[in-house]
Formats: structure tokens, sequence, C-alpha cells
């Protein structure tokens, strides 16, 4: 046997048109879904009560005063989202909808309500309540909106304005009770901090008169005279002193030692400048006077001129003198060195002894001084918590709008559930998407056979022809019947396919039961007597034959009396309506003789058949439970598989092929049995213009005409021939 050739199936690619063919054939369950939502959604609409509703409007802020309170500022709060969305919390909590159920005594009314022997529990109808209330903020607003429902239309109201009465109320109390239990907290830190000043007050008072410390010594925190020892003044004037003198012995002790050190002549130039003596500063002007005089004179007098002589003379005095109040300024300086030094010797003397009785009062009075500053520490904090209290209390004093009503709940007239059409309307469009979802969520589970493409797709066989549904015997209804078309262009493809005319004998098989196979064998055995050619067909399924029954012929005998060698051929052939068309009926199987088709005898009557014929159909059992099938395929020459529309899974099919090319069996390719071509316009092209056709024939038309006018909006005129791929 030749090596089969790979079959390409094309992939797949929904397009609109394949969602709108799984709408129209799951048709039924989309209309009854449908249905029955919107009919149950409109029942339950009228019959469900009326339901009222009202609505409260409340400006809510955060906590603060009308008046801004001691040392603040009119505080602005600005908009908060998660404090808002806080306050829809509160609102529907116990601790505000207990209360609402206490003052409308609803636990009462809603027992009487509900035909209960008793009160209904608190709990009970604070879930009730949550149930018939919806918190929201006002659009575009920082207020809020409560709206209360009830099949009573004043009841809604009252409970409405209720639960913004009590929820004021409470945001008021709660702010008080603050308030009062922090000024309580705050009375008792003072008491606690009075008694404390208190004990340290008297602590001092001992303490100072213990150290024998004035009034005016403990105000300045020194050490006055009436305790025997230096001021702090004192001793700041004393170091001030020392300073200065340390100062002024290095001026003087600088200059004398830099004095002392230099010529004569350096020595005026420098005493000059660095001391104020009027004496000095003569005697130098007088020296520089006598000294240009000489000049003068010695340019018009000689030498031992006695003018020259008087100044010689003037000048040796002047020198004289000159040294000798230099020698005594530098005297001078030294004494008063000295005299500066001892007078800072003295002051550091003083200095020290005054820090060592400083160092002693200090320590002495330490204790004193200490306590005395915790005792202003605790007098400031004592001071500050009664400030805070005053504060509170005037702040608690002041009137609050925490929650302002804006517009009070009124009994509406107009019930707002159930909202007809929007039920209704809602209703129509779930229906519809639960009915469509639930035919796609169908189509999605079956995996039978669908579209030519599953087959290729899934077989990777080529689909040979496309049987309509509803189709009969051909026999009876004649070579012009609409039906017989699609079995011609079956019969075409076969012929194409037989690559050998002596190939001439053809099985159809089936994966499961009432696939269609026999009324497709005995169809296209009818097409090929129709044709001219003396045909044979062999009922070999024995154990559920049937074809004998669309012939109206009898059972009695046939091809198992045969096999058992009771009759001969001549005796078990049977002829019918048509003279090129001959019958095997199947005849009886005894239980013994099960296996009977894989005896020599059939072998020898399938090649006798051959010769006596041009073509011979051997009808068969289903191939997945009877292995009479899977005998016949790999005896005869070529096989047909017959898959019924949207009957079994694709495995079953798949598994079916398998069998038969796992015997041997020479597969020509897939028949597709049973199309609803009115609802799936994909095999419309296969069957339906012959269809048009000869419906307009029959009417009188011509035949190219009817065809022509009959051809679909938008749709070309396509082939009826299927032809195979290899």
């Amino acid at each position: 046997m030749e090596a089969k050739q790979n079959f390409n199936a094309p992939e797949m690619k929904l397009h609109f048109l394949d969602y709108w063919r799984i709408i129209r054939i799951r048709k039924t369950v989309i209309l009854a879904v449908f249905l029955l939502i919107t009919i149950t959604t409109t029942i339950v609409t009228f019959i469900r009560p009326k339901w009222y509703a009202s609505t409260v409007r409340m400006k809510v802020e955060k906590d603060s005063l009308d008046v801004a309170g001691l040392g603040q500022d009119r505080q602005y709060l600005g908009f908060d989202p998660y404090w808002i969305q806080t306050e829809f919390e509160k609102i529907q909590s116990k601790l505000i909808l207990y209360p609402v159920i206490t003052n409308l005594g609803l636990n009462r009314r809603w027992g009487e309500k509900f035909k209960q022997q008793e009160e209904l529990r608190t709990s009970d109808s604070f879930m009730l309540l949550k149930g018939q209330i919806d918190v929201r903020q006002s659009r575009n607003t920082s207020l809020i909106e409560i709206r209360a429902f009830s099949e009573d239309n004043d009841e809604a109201a009252v409970i409405a304005n209720m639960i913004a009465e009590v929820y004021r109320t409470n945001r008021l109390e709660m702010r008080q009770d603050l308030s009062r239990g922090g000024i309580k907290v705050l009375e008792a830190e003072w008491k606690k901090q009075d008694n404390i000043v208190t004990n340290m007050q008297a602590r001092v008072n001992e303490l100072k008169t213990e150290l024998n410390i004035s009034d005016i010594e403990a105000q300045g925190q020194g050490y006055g005279s009436p305790s025997g020892v230096l001021e702090p003044e004192t001793l700041r004037k004393l170091e001030g002193s020392r300073i200065e003198a340390k100062a002024e012995f290095a001026q003087f002790s600088t200059t004398h030692s830099g004095l002392t050190n230099l010529s004569r002549a350096e020595l005026k130039k420098a005493l000059a400048t660095a001391v104020s003596d009027s004496l000095l500063i003569e005697l130098l002007g007088n020296l520089s006077a006598a000294e240009q005089k000489l000049a003068e004179d010695m340019e018009s007098f000689s030498p031992d001129h006695p003018e020259v002589k008087r100044l010689r003379s003037l000048l040796e005095r002047i020198n004289s003198q000159l040294n000798d109040r230099m020698d005594g300024i530098l005297e001078g300086l030294k004494v008063r060195t000295a005299a500066v030094k001892a007078k800072l010797d003295r002051l550091e003397a003083d200095v020290a002894e005054a820090k060592q009785v400083d160092i002693k009062a200090a320590n002495a009075r330490r204790p004193y001084f200490g306590l005395k500053r915790d005792l202003e520490t605790q007098l400031e904090v004592r001071d500050r918590l009664w400030r805070r209290i005053i504060q509170e209390k005037i702040d608690t004093a002041i009137p609050k709008t925490v929650v302002e009503i804006i517009e009070h709940a009124e009994p509406s007239f107009r019930a707002v559930r159930p909202k007809k059409t929007l039920n209704i309307a809602l209703g129509i469009v779930v229906g519809l998407a639960v009915g469509v979802g639930l035919a796609f969520f169908i189509e999605y589970l079956d995996t039978s056979v669908k579209t030519i493409d599953d087959v290729e797709r899934a077989l990777q066989a080529a689909v040979l022809g496309v049987i309509p549904q509803n189709v009969g015997a051909l026999i009876d209804e004649g070579p012009d019947s609409p039906h017989a078309e699609a079995y011609r262009v079956l019969r075409t493809n076969i012929l194409f396919s037989q690559k050998d005319p002596k190939l001439n004998t053809i099985t159809v098989v089936s994966g499961g039961a009432g696939e269609g196979k026999s009324t497709t064998i005995f169809n296209l055995a009818t097409v090929f007597a129709q044709n001219g050619q003396r045909v044979l067909i062999v009922d070999s399924d024995l154990r559920r034959p049937s074809i004998h029954k669309l012939l109206k012929v009898t059972n009695a005998i046939g091809l198992t009396n045969y096999l058992l060698k009771q009759n001969t051929l001549e005796e078990v052939i049977q002829t019918t309506p048509l003279s090129t068309l001959d019958f095997l009926p199947s005849g009886k199987l005894p239980s013994s003789s099960m296996g009977v088709l894989s005896s020599a005898q059939m072998k020898e009557l399938i090649r006798d058949l051959k010769r006596r014929y041009d073509w011979v159909f051997f009808d068969s059992p289903p191939i997945m439970g009877v292995s009479d099938a899977a005998i016949l395929a790999s005896e005869v020459d070529m096989v047909l598989q017959v898959i019924q529309y949207r009957r079994y899974p694709q495995p079953m099919t798949i598994r079916a092929k398998q069998m038969i090319e796992k015997v041997g069996g020479n597969l020509l390719g897939i028949v597709l049995n049973n199309i609803n071509m009115a609802s799936d316009e994909n095999y419309y092209y296969y069957s339906g213009y012959y269809y048009d056709y000869y419906s307009k024939e029959d009417d009188g038309e011509p035949a190219e005409k009817s065809r022509s006018n009959k051809k679909k909006p938008g749709q070309e005129e396509a082939k009826v021939e299927i032809k195979p791929r290899y």
C-alpha cells in the first residue's frame, strides 16, 4: 500500500459568521434562558412590595470650636476623605443604630410586623435596620446623606431623622466627655504638683534659716555682706583690677627692658617718642639749635674763634644735662615697673583668697539654691497646668457645631423600589447575556464534529461529501431528488480518488451507532446504479441489519446462509426496483457463527463479487463496538468513514479512523452526514444551490435562471464537488 500523503488542514480562525452560526444553532437554548430570566425578573418585580425612601442631609466637620480658644486661632480644617469614610462606618455602627432602635421602639414594631410572638432582639433589629439605610457623600460636596428605606413612607422619614439626631447628639456628648475627662486629669495632676510645690517651699525656708541667707542674697542668688564674705560683684572687680595691673606691668617691663639695651644716640631718639617728658624735649630742642648755630659759625669763623668755643662749651653742657635726664627717666621706669609688679602680686593674692571664700560659700549654700531652682521649675509647671485647666473649661463652654442638619427627611409618596423599568431592562440584558454565554459554553463543551475544518484538522483526512438532514432512500425519491446531488458529488469524488479501476469494493464505517452509514451506503449505491453501472449492496451488519427495511424485502436468507454453505449465491441475491442494483441481505446469524466474516468463504465471496459487478458496497456495524467492521475494512478495496454532524465527540471519530488504518484499510475520506443546511451557512455552498435549482425547476422555470435568482446576497456561486487532497 502506498504511503499516504500528509493532509494540511486549514488553520482555524473564528469569524463573526462562526459566532453567528453558534447563536443560530443554539437559539433554542438562548431563547429558553432569555425567556426564563426575563419572565422571572418581571414576575418578581411586580410581586415585590413597594419601598419608600427618605433622605436627610447634614454637614459634618471634625471637632473644632465656633470661637477660637485661649491662645489659638480659628481652625479651618480641610476635606479628609478617609475621615468622611470613617464617619460613614460610625453612622452604621451599633453605637448609633442601637439608640435609634431603642428611641423608635423598633424591636416591638418590627416584631409585630413580622408576626413574632415576642419583640425582636436588638441585634436582629440592628441587622434589619442596617440593611435599610444607605450612607453616602453628596456629590461634589462635603455633605453626608443618610437615606432610609421602608415599606411605610412615614417610617422611612422618622428613621432617617432619628439617625441624624442620634449621630449629632453622640458627637457632641463624645466631645464633652473627652473635654471633661481631660479637665479631671489636669486637675488631679495640678493637685499633685501643688503638693510638691508646698513641700519644696517649706524645705527652702528651712535651708534659708539654717544657712543664714538674707532675702537680698536669696533674690540675687549671691552671698551678701551680712554673711561676712565678699559679694560676687566685689570678686569681679578684684579680677578686673588684677587683669589691668597685669597689663600695666607688662607694658612698663617691656618698655624698660627695651630702652636699657640701646646706645646713647638711639636712646635719645627712643625716649623722645616713648616717654612724654617736657624737660627732655626742651633739652633736645636746645641741643638741636646749638648744633645748628655751631655749624653756621664754623663756616664764618675759625675753630678758635670765641663764639665757636662758646657754642662748643654750650653743647657739652646741654649733652651733660641730657644724659642726666635720660638716666633719671630710665631709673624712674625701673621704679615704676617694680611698683606695678608689687601691685599685681597683691591683687593676685586677693583674687585667690576671694575665690577660696567664694568656693566655700557656694559649697555651703548649694543645697539651698539648687532646691530653690527646682522649686521655681515646679512652680512654672503648676502655673502652666492651671492655665491649661482654665483654657479647657473655657473651650468646653464655647459652643461647637460639628454636625449641622441641612435638610430633614420628609415622607415620600413615590416608591423607589422595585424599579420596574430598570429591573425588567436588566432582566432582558442579563437573560440575553446568560443565554448567549450558556450557548457558547455548551458549544465549548461540545467536542463533536461541527465543521469541515474540524474534520480535516482532527482526522487529517479529506471530506468527500456533505449529506443534508432528513435524507430518505433515493430509490424512492428518484434521480431528480434534491438530496441526490449530494450523493452524486460524493460519487464523483470517489471516482477521482479511485487509483485503480479494479478497486471496486467499498465499505462505509462509523465510530458509533446511528451516524447514518446504512442510509449513506444505500443511497451511494443507488446513485452508482442510476448511472448505469451494475451495483450490489451487501448488508454486512449481521447484528443489526437495516437495508432490507429500506427495500421492503425479506431478510430470511442472505449472506450468513451463503457463508455457512446453506444456499448458493444466486439463491441469496435479490433484485430491486432498479434494474442495475442488486441486494444481498444479511440473513439470520446463528449464535455459533459470530466470526463468519473473517472466514475464507467471505474472502472468496468478495473476489467473486468483484468479478460479477462494477461496484460492490458492504454495509458494516460500528467499528468501535464490533470486530466485523474492522474485518471488512481490511478485506475490501476502499473505506469511507461516516461522521454525523454534532453527535459524537471528536476523540471517538479519531479513534475510529485509527482503527481503520491499524487493520490496513484504505481510507478514501470522510462523509459528513445529517447537516442542517438552514442553520449552518458554512455548508450552503455544498448543496444549497442545488436545492434552489430543483425547487425552481419544479415550478417550470429554466434551470439556469432559477440558479442565478437564488443566490444569497453577497455570495458567489460555488462548485458542488468536493475533491480530496492527494
